[in-house]
């Protein structure tokens, strides 16, 4: 069966014979053609020979055109910070540097980088119209973080009625984006919305709901399948993310899998995920790609199932395990060997963290995916820079990326689950939620007494 019959018969409820494969490959595709991430999220050229290199190797049922959650905020004037290695990461918020809602205006297809996503995704379309084509799209509550900045979360609390109408400006947004990637060839709309992990289900049914269900009425008018993609650990939320309608949810290793197959059955929405970003794509063995996979795989099950990564692939993940992932995929006896063989245990050295903390300091520690690239933290990590500052000398504060050998490591020692998280002296203080600066900065008060 073709790849998009496969993932549309999935995402639609019906056993299907073999689960689909969607690798999405964003920065990722860049590596595999030698270009620097800047380059290549800047050229329609690039993308699309990323892409095609992309789906010769893995031999996916269907590929993200690009994975940057930056295109629209720029395209409305937000400032860009440019990595070789990771997409662009927001630096300016113009709703709380003065701008006024009312100046801001839907993008034109001609704005920015959007013309270059959607020739690249009109030319993906004509190459491989078999597979299932996703325009990923920013949703309506990051897109307001992006504009707001963290005066988001203030205002649901203190301006209700003007948070629901930067919603509204920005669900417009993604309308917009939506209807030109259908217009251009997407099969799948994928609305990436990882800010929502930071907010209860109260809030998100009073914030989001409204917006994105209306949003995933618009995709599915317009003929298109929808996605509802987050990241983080929006465990809360699940259940409420499927009654926004969409067909199908994306998670990322931070929920479990069967907890949310459980959930979106009930709900009658297919389900995606959640293979482990960094401990295994990124930094594992072809065998332990392979496991993840399988269990992945077995869980999931045949109905209403999409194997993927749990979010945007990092650009240096070894192509040599997704290649290993996609051999699985399509073959059943490796899939029976897999299962037969004796599974091999897997442990993180731990960190020796004698020397890592002070009697007159507060040491806080933010474990994160990559702040560069992922938006939770990026926001998170932000905070605590802001709150560490009227402290001086008496806080030391970290970042440490679980894209790297000592994040991986740290987590595992202060025994970190979710990202992101932030923990003081050893103790985890804010899991997976960005916090006011001012509650940041109580808990620094709490530990600074207690040391004095």
């Amino acid at each position: 069966m073709k790849g998009l019959e496969l993932v549309a018969k999935a995402m639609k409820m019906e056993e299907v014979e073999r689960i689909p494969w969607i690798p999405f490959v964003g920065c990722h595709a860049g590596e595999l053609i030698g270009t620097t991430a800047t380059e290549y999220l800047k050229s329609t050229d690039l993308i699309v020979k990323g892409a095609k290199a992309a789906v010769e190797k893995y031999n996916p049922d269907g590929i993200p055109v690009t994975f940057d959650l930056q295109i629209e905020a720029e395209a409305l004037g937000c400032k860009l910070n440019w990595e070789d290695d990771n997409p662009p990461a927001v630096i300016s918020h113009p709703l709380s540097e003065g701008t006024k809602l009312e100046d801001l205006k839907v993008p034109c297809s001609c704005k920015a980088r959007i013309p270059v996503v959607m020739e690249a995704t009109r030319r993906l379309k004509d190459e491989y119209p078999d597979l299932a084509i996703y325009g990923l799209i920013t949703g309506p509550f990051t897109l307001a973080l992006h504009l707001m900045g963290t005066d988001v979360f203030m205002k649901m609390f203190e301006d209700p009625d003007y948070l629901h109408s930067v919603m509204k400006f920005c669900t417009d947004v993604s309308k917009f984006m939506a209807g030109n990637y259908i217009e251009s060839g997407a099969d799948v709309v994928a609305v990436v919305d990882p800010m929502t992990s930071q907010i209860d289900p109260m809030s998100f049914e009073t914030f989001v709901s409204p917006y994105v269900t209306d949003l995933f009425d618009f995709i599915r008018d317009a003929g298109a399948l929808s996605s509802f993609f987050v990241c983080g650990n929006a465990e809360q939320n699940i259940e409420v993310m499927c009654d926004c309608k969409p067909d199908n949810v994306s998670i990322d290793e931070n929920i479990p899998l069967d907890f949310v197959k459980k959930i979106a059955l009930e709900k009658g929405v297919s389900f995606g995920g959640n293979m482990k970003l960094t401990v295994v794509l990124l930094m594992g063995t072809t065998e332990d790609s392979q496991r993840d996979a399988l269990e992945c795989m077995d869980i999931g099950g045949k109905k209403g199932f999409l194997l993927a990564p749990g979010c945007d692939l990092p650009m240096a993940t070894p192509a040599e395990n997704l290649e290993a992932v996609a051999e699985l995929v399509h073959n059943e006896l490796l899939q029976g060997e897999l299962r037969a063989s004796e599974a091999k245990g897997s442990s993180v050295e731990k960190l020796d963290l004698a020397g890592h903390w002070d009697d007159s300091k507060v040491v806080i520690d933010v474990i994160t995916l990559d702040s560069s690239s992922c938006a939770p933290c990026q926001y998170m990590v932000k905070a605590v820079e802001i709150a560490a500052e009227k402290y001086g000398d008496n806080v030391v504060w970290k970042e440490h990326r679980i894209k790297e050998k000592e994040g991986v490591q740290m987590m595992a020692t202060l025994g970190v689950q979710n990202i992101p998280t932030i923990v003081m002296d050893g103790e985890l203080e804010f899991i997976s939620q960005i916090p006011p600066v001012e509650k940041i900065q109580d808990r620094i008060d709490v530990y600074l007494k207690n040391k004095n």
